[in-house]
């Protein structure tokens, strides 16, 4: 088995997660030790009543008068099974909705990590990567309190609660149960765990690729018919899943192995016991009763163990999952100071000083050497083909993407240096992809102002085109628009999230097409209200080619790109909006 420190570390992480509910984690071990309890009474107290009840027989039978107390035991029996009973359902109850919160606190904080990578970072991995470790991979933390803390700290307590028991009345019975249960706890953690450990983690592996395989068969699943490659796809996903059922096969074997030795490690260990109890009430020093309670409560420890040969086998599913998490969870490249000053006007200078841009395992920079300045209330294009950087220099100067060379300054100060809230209220950026969450119309543009009433919300549309259908619509604003704006024309929810910039109020704008999917005729209206919305501010176009682009008003400078490079020193175009910078 790995390195039980290397392990320690691995989860730590996620163990100071769980640590904030530590009060729900208590009372869940807590209600699993009761449960536990009441089974381990409820066979000791029934092993001493039908033991005593037999004797008492017998001696009756035999002549001898005695008497048997069946008030007690029989009312312990029936205290121990509806305890037992209950407890055993709000411990489900309770420590399933403990992991659910769990989980939920897990996902949060994951999906706040993610949400702060740079755009570099994410082009690290595949989408289907990152959802994997949004879905999959946090699911499997879930064994992580529920499988693998409390039910052997639970097994571990009882055991020695057991055999201190047992000892009580077989000294030497105590301390050989003690040892018998000892070894196999620790067989069933790290003894399950090491068999388990390299197989359960190549398995998770090969769980991610197989999924990440389905799902870009899926969706490239006409480029794959219109190349005649798909039956070659599908046969590499079925080697994925051949590999995918045979690990599942040997795994399985290895948690038959530790339930085998389970079931044999307490059936010898209520052996041993009866036979040195039946020693001890042969020499007289316990009673029968005794004698046969104390191999029944031993049977009990079948329920503790139970559980811990899967669990443990299944250990290195939970570590990769851990690990392959903790590699987003490290600071990301953009860090703000929140305690940088700003200016308060919204007369911002736009500076990039030879910044470049290197993306993960790419052959050449995405961008390189690029310098500009942009006055206030300038308008610059940047043009080139798709691939030329445009896209990453949107990235940049949203903050969504930390140069590897060169520097960024808004207002003389460096762009990593602003706080978030005052940079993100001072620059509005509108990328080529639309996005659009499903919810309501009304909920999508107050992405760009929580505050605007419905008024607001009418005139934003009203700038784009869009009132007057939004108005015909039978919810109105209400409308949901569906995942990603499923539900409307490419060329609606590109306005939709034309209209969310209307209600802001930035000093430097950055539109990356931002008449994609529009037809001419809409785009030159589109373009006569962002003129006038524009005046003043700062702006940033990102086209393929600026001269074509009528729509576009008041464009002052011109930089091409190719390539990622700057093609040539900014051209002056005198456009209607005013002057040369």
């Amino acid at each position: 088995m790995a390195d039980p420190d290397s392990l320690v570390r691995t989860l730590r992480p996620w163990l100071g997660v769980l640590a904030r509910r530590r009060r729900r984690l208590w009372l869940g071990g807590l209600l699993m030790a009761l449960t536990l309890f009441s089974a381990l009474g409820l066979f000791a107290v029934s092993g001493w009543f039908i033991t005593a009840t037999g004797l008492t027989g017998l001696l009756f039978a035999a002549g001898v008068a005695a008497t048997l107390d069946v008030y007690v035991p029989g009312g312990l029996i029936r205290l121990f099974a509806v305890t037992r009973t209950a407890s055993r359902y709000l411990e489900r109850l309770y420590n399933h909705d403990t992991v659910l919160r769990l989980l939920a606190d897990l996902r949060t904080r994951l999906f706040a990590t993610l949400a702060g990578q740079d755009s570099r970072t994410l082009a690290g991995r595949r989408a289907s990567d990152w959802l994997n470790r949004l879905t999959a991979d946090i699911d499997t933390l879930d064994s992580l309190y529920l499988r693998l803390l409390a039910p052997p700290a639970v097994a571990l307590a009882v055991g020695a609660l057991l055999s201190a028991g047992v000892a009580y009345f077989v000294p030497l019975a105590g301390a050989v149960l003690g040892a018998t249960l000892l070894a196999g706890w620790l067989w069933f953690t790290l003894g399950q765990a090491r068999l388990g450990m390299a197989a359960s983690r190549r398995h998770v592996d090969e769980l991610e690729a197989l999924r990440g395989g389905v799902m870009e068969t899926l969706q490239g699943l006409a480029e794959l018919e219109a190349y005649a490659t798909l039956p070659r796809r599908l046969r590499r996903l079925e080697r994925l899943e051949a590999r995918l059922h045979e690990s599942q096969r040997r795994l399985g074997r290895r948690v038959a192995l530790g339930n085998a030795l389970q079931v044999w490690l307490t059936g010898t260990a209520v052996a041993v016991t009866l036979w040195l109890a039946a020693g001890a009430f042969e020499a007289g020093s316990i009673s029968g009763a005794v004698a046969v309670m104390l191999p029944m409560a031993v049977l009990a420890m079948g329920e503790a163990f139970g559980a811990l040969p899967a669990a443990f086998t299944w250990l290195g599913a939970t570590r990769g999952a851990a690990e392959r998490l903790n590699e987003m969870a490290g600071p990301t490249p953009a860090a703000v100071s929140e305690a940088a000053e700003v200016p308060a006007t919204n007369a911002l200078t736009l500076r990039l000083d030879r910044v470049g841009v290197r993306y993960p395992g790419a052959l050449q920079p995405a961008l390189e050497d690029l310098s500009l300045r942009l006055a206030p209330g300038a308008r610059l294009a940047v043009e080139g083909a798709s691939g030329s950087g445009k896209s990453t220099l949107t990235a940049l100067l949203g903050r969504q993407l930390a140069p590897s060379a060169g520097r960024i300054t808004l207002g003389g100060i460096a762009l990593d240096a602003w706080p978030e809230a005052e940079l993100r209220r001072r620059v509005a950026v509108l990328t080529q992809q639309t996005e659009l969450l499903d919810d309501s119309l009304a909920a999508n543009l107050r992405l760009a102002d929580p505050k605007a009433d419905d008024e607001a919300l009418w005139q934003a549309l009203g700038q784009v085109s869009l009132a007057d259908w939004a108005q015909a619509l039978p919810q109105g604003l209400q409308t949901r628009v569906g995942e990603g704006g499923r539900r409307i024309s490419g060329g609606q929810a590109r306005r939709v999230a034309l209209a969310r910039l209307f209600l802001c109020d930035p000093a430097l704008v950055v539109l990356d097409e931002p008449f994609a999917g529009v037809d001419r005729a809409t785009a030159r209206a589109l373009g006569s209200a962002l003129d006038a919305w524009l005046a003043e501010r700062s702006v940033v176009y990102l086209v393929h080619k600026a001269d074509g682009e009528a729509s576009l008003p008041g464009i002052q400078q011109t930089i091409s790109l190719a390539s990622g490079r700057p093609q040539r020193a900014a051209t002056i175009h005198h456009g209607p909006g005013g002057s040369a910078q």
